[in-house]
């Protein structure tokens, strides 16, 4: 009975191992199925991944190129030639020509069948090969020209600093306040401040005697000065400084500087400014605390 047993059990532990190893060889071939089919499917997503850049590929390198076009930009009775993406926009025209005409890009009018707007391209307005392009504009020495100070008058300004005289009564603004308060000056109001009027502030003078009238264009971040020839456009973020100075005798306009370099003999003078508008004038120009 005993050795049936043991033969028994010997029989049963045959039978349990070649089980165990009959799943054991199956498993592994069940797995490595699996890992053959999983590199098989691995590869098929790479080779659709490679064959997607390709075609990415292929299309970037079907785009177009860039067209450009040849005309001519008059300018001061300059003729310039210029190649220009045929697609580009009137914006990026100027940022073009401002290193090149010297003229900042806020400042400059391009004239193509009418005044163009920044937005439109050459192509949408009918620029041809050998057209030609209208640009006006005033440089910054252009409209310094206007109100530059002689070698007198720097003389007589810093004679008047040294004697701390008030604007209003120093030699070289005497000579444009003497002639009296214009006729169409704006009503000045002392002790006052009041906010910019929806209108350009008119009636006053420049250092050449000149009628001048301001334009703020807060939207464009402009300032346009005006005079009878002309209107120039200046980029509030060129402005240096703002300085004014009641007239003596006339408490309730002031004088104004607006510098317009580096240095004081860049500043523009504007005579008879209406007081109550002084703080919103260096407010909207340079912003509040950045005047002096």
């Amino acid at each position: 009975m005993e050795y049936v047993d043991a033969a028994k059990s010997e029989s049963n532990d045959n039978s349990c191992n070649s089980t165990s190893y009959t799943e054991l060889v199956s498993n592994t071939n069940s797995n490595e199925n699996l890992l053959i089919e999983t590199k098989d499917s691995t590869s098929k997503y790479e080779i659709q991944d490679i064959q997607k850049t390709d075609s990415n590929i292929a299309t970037t390198s079907q785009d177009p190129p860039q067209e450009n076009i040849d005309f001519k930009v008059i300018y001061n009775k300059q003729r310039i030639n210029v190649n220009f993406p045929l697609d580009g926009t009137v914006a990026e025209l100027k940022a073009h020509l401002q290193n090149i005409i010297s003229v900042p890009q806020a400042m400059q009018k391009v004239m193509i069948k009418g005044l163009a707007k920044d937005e439109q391209t050459l192509r949408s307005l009918g620029v041809t090969k050998g057209a030609k392009v209208m640009v006006v504009g005033s440089k910054l020495d252009d409209v310094l020209a206007i109100s530059i100070p002689t070698k007198q008058d720097l003389s007589d300004e810093a004679a008047s600093t040294t004697n701390k005289e008030p604007l209003s009564q120093q030699k070289m603004h005497r000579k444009v306040l003497d002639k009296g308060m214009p006729d169409d000056v704006m009503p000045g109001i002392l002790d006052s401040k009041e906010p910019l009027p929806e209108f350009p502030l008119a009636g006053m003078l420049n250092k050449s005697g000149g009628k001048v009238r301001l334009t703020f264009k807060l939207e464009q971040d402009q300032l346009w000065i005006g005079t009878k020839e002309r209107t120039d456009k200046i980029p509030m973020n060129s402005i240096k400084g703002v300085h004014s100075e009641p007239i003596h005798d006339h408490p309730e306009y002031h004088i104004m500087a607006i510098q317009l370099g580096t240095t004081e003999a860049s500043r523009y003078w504007i005579y008879w400014v209406p007081a109550q508008y002084i703080s919103a004038i260096k407010d909207a120009i340079l912003g509040k605390w950045c005047y002096f």
